[in-house]
């Protein structure tokens, strides 16, 4: 028997951790069914539809953070350069682009291999990461979008540290 056929069975669901610090956390939410939760989230930017998936099969916990920013195809090509180049920038998760939908999502996975139960510290590093790097890059893709700006052009206008005082 190989240790991918031994099965591990769980006391609890893995989006019930969510749910309770969603709770604590009094953030908006709606949990459908057992495997998925959404919430919806506030940025300084833009709000944001955050989505926890339980995956049984893989043991792993997903989550996928959207924003609304629809891509026009004649700005997809340069939408993909800047994937590229946000991406790798990252150290967890990476950006996607939905082509059908045209949208961008930004998505990482946390894996509960053997049974393993996710933390509420865990959860909350999950979504507050995501959340991070879309507020980081949301400008940047709204250049390419609307402003017609390159990939290289949006990154250095949407990420700049002012040095020195005034």
């Amino acid at each position: 028997m190989s240790l991918m056929e031994m099965q591990e069975f769980r006391d609890s669901n893995p989006v019930d951790v969510i749910e309770q610090v969603a709770v604590t956390q009094d953030w908006a939410f709606e949990r459908c069914v057992d495997d998925e939760i959404a919430i919806s989230v506030a940025g300084a930017w833009t709000d944001y539809h955050v989505s926890f998936s339980w995956m049984e099969d893989f043991e792993a916990l997903h989550v996928a953070c959207a924003f609304d920013l629809k891509v026009p195809e004649a700005r997809v090509g340069e939408v993909t350069r800047l994937l590229s180049v946000v991406n790798e920038q990252l150290l967890f998760g990476h950006f996607d682009l939905w082509s059908k939908e045209g949208a961008i999502m930004f998505r990482q996975t946390l894996i509960l291999a053997g049974g393993l139960e996710p933390t509420a510290l865990q959860v909350e590093t999950m979504l507050n990461s995501s959340l991070e790097s879309c507020e980081v890059y949301f400008q940047a893709f709204q250049f390419v979008v609307w402003a017609g700006m390159g990939a290289e052009e949006a990154m250095r206008s949407a990420i700049f540290e002012t040095f020195g005082t005034a």
